[in-house]
């Protein structure tokens, strides 16, 4: 796969790697599982972690699910530092796979989404999320009064460690 985007609850505690996990639909995830799923083979382009802290880690995972994501054979991994808005996270990742389309590296593309939201470029209007390229109705069940999304809370989170190409 290019791309595995997991979008769900993590949790990271220090000590054993099994102990930490991302959840799945009826099961977990564990640390210390991740460099069992082939994802080297070939490489998987970028891992998208886009829900909980899933940057932060401890002295045996210094950065967490996204660090063994990478020593797992993920060429990058896109992750975050702290547990962030759900209509942030909707519109920095909607945006950042659009410039990821034209963007020379995927550093670059996510620094792109980021300075979007910091102009006020990337907005929940009408219904809409509104991006710089694109505009999508949200579904009645993801319909939000009208907000802007240029404070930091919304975008400063993510990070992405690994091969920025």
């Amino acid at each position: 796969f290019g791309i595995i985007h997991l979008a769900t609850h993590s949790e990271f505690k220090s000590g054993e790697p099994a102990n930490s996990y991302i959840q799945l639909w009826d099961s977990k995830l564990r640390l210390n599982q991740l460099r069992q799923l082939g994802w080297n083979n070939p490489p998987v382009e970028l891992l998208v972690l886009s829900a909980g802290s899933t940057a932060l880690g401890d002295q045996q995972a210094e950065l967490g699910f996204a660090g063994i994501g990478v020593l797992a054979g993920v060429k990058s991994t896109l992750a975050s530092l702290w547990y962030g808005s759900d209509q942030g996270t909707l519109a920095l990742i909607t945006d950042l796979y659009t410039e990821l389309k034209s963007a020379p590296i995927k550093a670059e593309a996510l620094r792109q989404s980021q300075i979007a939201m910091i102009k006020g470029q990337v907005l929940i209007k009408d219904g809409k999320l509104i991006t710089p390229k694109t505009e999508i109705s949200l579904p009645s069940e993801l319909v939000l009064p009208n907000q802007t999304l240029q404070h930091p809370y919304y975008w400063a989170a993510f990070t992405i460690i690994g091969n920025p190409w």
